[in-house]
Parts: C-alpha cells; sequence; structure tokens
C-alpha cells in the first residue's frame, strides 16, 4: 500500500471513529411540571383551568461518549402526551446515527412526521431534536451553542419584559419595579380591544418611568378574530387618553389573516409584529416577504429548532423585516432562542418575567440580566443543568395544562382605571 493510500486508509477509519463516538446512543422525553405564575394572574384564571402549574417536555438525547443534550418543545405546555408520543414515535429513526449531522437527523425526522405533520404539533417535536442535538454537540467540543453557529455577534442584547397579565394596579406596579430593578426599558403587556383605559392608565404610568410599553393583543387564540377595524379604534382610542405611544402591537389580528395585518400596517403608524405560533420558516419567510409584519418573532421550540431561527435572521435583511425571538416557554426553550439571536446579530429578545422556579432552576447566572440587557454566558451547549434532584421536585402533573378553550372572567369595569 502506498503511503497516499494508507493515510487515506487512516482517515476514513478515524471519521468511522468520529461518527461511532459521536452517535446517538439514547433517547428519553422528560415531562416536568413547575408552580408557574400567580393564581390571581388573568391568564391563570382563563387558561389553567387546574392552578398556577405548567408543563413543559423535553428530549434528552445522549451520545456515544456519555454526552447528553436537552432540547424543548413547545406543544407540551398545551397537550404534553401528544409530546411524549411523537418523540416515541420519531426515536428510533435516530438511534444510532450521527449526533452531529443536525441537518441530516432534522431530514430524518420529517421524512416520519411531514405527511401528516407538515405543520403543527411535530414541528414542535422536531425543534427538541434538533435543540438537544445542538446542545449535546456544543458540549461535546466544550463551547457555546452560539459559537457552533459562528460566535456571538454581541456581549450583550437588549431585552423588553413580558408579562402584564394584570388586571389590578398592585399587579402592573409590582411588575414595573421588577423591571425598573433590572434596568429594563421596554414593557409589553396583554390587552383585548376593549382594555381601552386600562391600556393608558399602564402606559402613563411606565412613561412617568421611562418605560415604553408594546401591547400583544392576544389573537392567536381568539376564533373568530377582531377585524382590522377593531385594532385600528382600539389603538387610537388608547393615544387619544395618553401623551405616550404604543411602541409596537403584536398579533393583533388572527394568524390565518396575513392580509389583515398588511391592511392594518397601512391604517395605523405603529408597528406590527407577529408570527410566534408559525411552524415552518417557509411560511415565515414568505409573510416577511410578503411585508406581513414590521418584525417577526421566531420561536426554536415551535418553528423547527435553532437552524429554522437563524433561517430566519438570514432572510431579515433581504425582506426589510426585523426579528426578536419568541421566548415564553421553558429553559431550553428560552436558551434556544437566545443563541441564535446572539449568534445572528439580534438587538431585543423577550424576557418573561412570570415566576417559573424549574425554568430558573435549570438556567441558573446562564441568562444573566443587567441594565435592561441579556449578557451572553460562556458555559457549554445552552448552558442548562436538569439534575436528578430537580426531577425528584418537579414530577409531572398531567393536570398542568395550558388551556386554550379560555375561561372568560370578564374585565374590572373602565371606572376603574380612570
Amino acid at each position: 500500500m502506498s503511503l497516499a493510500a494508507a493515510r487515506e486508509t487512516c482517515r476514513d477509519r478515524h471519521d468511522l471513529w468520529k461518527v461511532y463516538m459521536n452517535r446517538i446512543e439514547d433517547i428519553r422525553c422528560v415531562l416536568l411540571s413547575s408552580p408557574y405564575a400567580d393564581a390571581d394572574d388573568p391568564e391563570i384564571k382563563e387558561c389553567f383551568p387546574n392552578g398556577p402549574k405548567r408543563t413543559i417536555g423535553m428530549v434528552e438525547v445522549t451520545l456515544s461518549d456519555g454526552t447528553t443534550g436537552l432540547g424543548e418543545g413547545y406543544l407540551a405546555v398545551f397537550a404534553p402526551l401528544v409530546f411524549k408520543s411523537i418523540v416515541e414515535l420519531c426515536a428510533p429513526y435516530l438511534l444510532g446515527k450521527d449526533a452531529f449531522d443536525i441537518e441530516r437527523r432534522v431530514k430524518d425526522l420529517r421524512s416520519v412526521c411531514d405527511y401528516w405533520s407538515l405543520q403543527g404539533a411535530a414541528r414542535h417535536v422536531i425543534s427538541a431534536f434538533e435543540i438537544a442535538l445542538h446542545d449535546a454537540k456544543a458540549k461535546s467540543r466544550d463551547m457555546p451553542v452560539y459559537e457552533l453557529l459562528g460566535g456571538a455577534a454581541a456581549e450583550s442584547i437588549q431585552i423588553y419584559g413580558s408579562g402584564g397579565c394584570c388586571d389590578s394596579k398592585d399587579q402592573f406596579l409590582n411588575e414595573l419595579a421588577l423591571l425598573e430593578s433590572l434596568g429594563i426599558e421596554i414593557y409589553k403587556i396583554r390587552s383585548v380591544k376593549r382594555d381601552v383605559f386600562r391600556t393608558a392608565w399602564i402606559m402613563n404610568e411606565a412613561g412617568r418611568r421611562d418605560i415604553r410599553i408594546g401591547v400583544d393583543m392576544c389573537q392567536n387564540l381568539a376564533d373568530p378574530p377582531q377585524a382590522v377595524g377593531d385594532v385600528v379604534e382600539f389603538v387610537n382610542s388608547v393615544h387619544a387618553l395618553t401623551r405616550e405611544r404604543m411602541l409596537f402591537v403584536e398579533e393583533a389580528i388572527g394568524p390565518d389573516s396575513p392580509e389583515g395585518f398588511k391592511e392594518l400596517r397601512t391604517r395605523i403608524d405603529t408597528p406590527v409584529c407577529g408570527g410566534e405560533i408559525i411552524t415552518t420558516p417557509k411560511e415565515m419567510i414568505d409573510r416577511m416577504r410578503n411585508g406581513v409584519y414590521e418584525f417577526v418573532q421566531p420561536d426554536a421550540s415551535v418553528i423547527g429548532g435553532i437552524g429554522a431561527v437563524m433561517s430566519i435572521f438570514e432572510n431579515s435583511a433581504s425582506t426589510n423585516t426585523g426579528v426578536v425571538v419568541h421566548a415564553w416557554g421553558g429553559a431550553a426553550a428560552i436558551m434556544a432562542s437566545y443563541h441564535a439571536a446572539f449568534a445572528a446579530g439580534g438587538d431585543l429578545v423577550e424576557y418573561p418575567m412570570l415566576a417559573f422556579p424549574l425554568a430558573e432552576e435549570m438556567m441558573g447566572e446562564n441568562a444573566r440580566v443587567a441594565n435592561g440587557r441579556l449578557h451572553k454566558s460562556d458555559a457549554p451547549g445552552l448552558g442548562l443543568e436538569l439534575t436528578p434532584e430537580m426531577e425528584s421536585n418537579f414530577p409531572f402533573d398531567e393536570k398542568a395544562v395550558y388551556s386554550c378553550a379560555l375561561i372568560d372572567w370578564g374585565p374590572p369595569p373602565d371606572d376603574f382605571w380612570k
């Protein structure tokens, strides 16, 4: 054998050894439930029929060298047993395969799921697998996930506080105090079209603290959703009561009405955004090209994983559309979106304000917020920890589900906010 042939043989064997060491050895579905928010929060009363407890669903992959990776699919918040069933269906198609060829593994999963769930539930599960593979690959190389993606574009990113699920002044004031303590200057609240006086009240209170307000109108759960004219009337009515101006209006029209979003953009000066429930990059990019939103809000645990979010950022300049990642799941979902934002040069990310002890324990200091900014972590992978103690302390509760069939308790009278 020639020297060149011998070298090639050694190279082939080395490559095979690397694949062997990076083989997917085991896959585990992890369902955990944690106390969440406050029993008096309107969202808890409307959407959590069994009280303030929330479930997250994760995929844990274990490689041949013992490295583990965690990923999350947002589906488990709503249908944890459906999430578990799809994970179990998909797992055999990945076992024994190269964990580092993430794009190929996503194609494997899509070949299993796309016929019956090209959009929707299975995409959340594919997201969990994809995120877990990124976490494991980065850990095996002793680097943060954003380094796998080309490195962080900045040391920190501005955040906006995401809360405002309030129906009392004290609740709002407590959240404003939290924002001030963290130096956060943007606050997203939830409002529907009847909340004119409530919205104007909090905009005035926030304005006195130099905090600007964005409004999520929650139409991603509405059936039928409100009309464009309803949004125009709401925005104009609020602005007639305050000198402050909404920084943006989110999910103001139903998700199946992109033309409604486009029309709304021509009728109000407030930037229009949305897209957190879109489950494929293609659909989101098509909407970006169609001028549907001022900025989009992809979620790594929904849209297909970290690579899918990166593709949205890659198309942002050519479509003149901003990108602000959605972060409202558990620790793995939040950190996956954050790592994509750091790598892609995002300039604003969502920071969920409602108490969620499990996510807080898993992230530890790796989602540090100071002076209104999220600071990057140098921890390997996503920067998460899942211990046996955590699994013991937050056991899965089948009743801890988010229900989209809202219980309408009604708002306080308008005079309450005057």
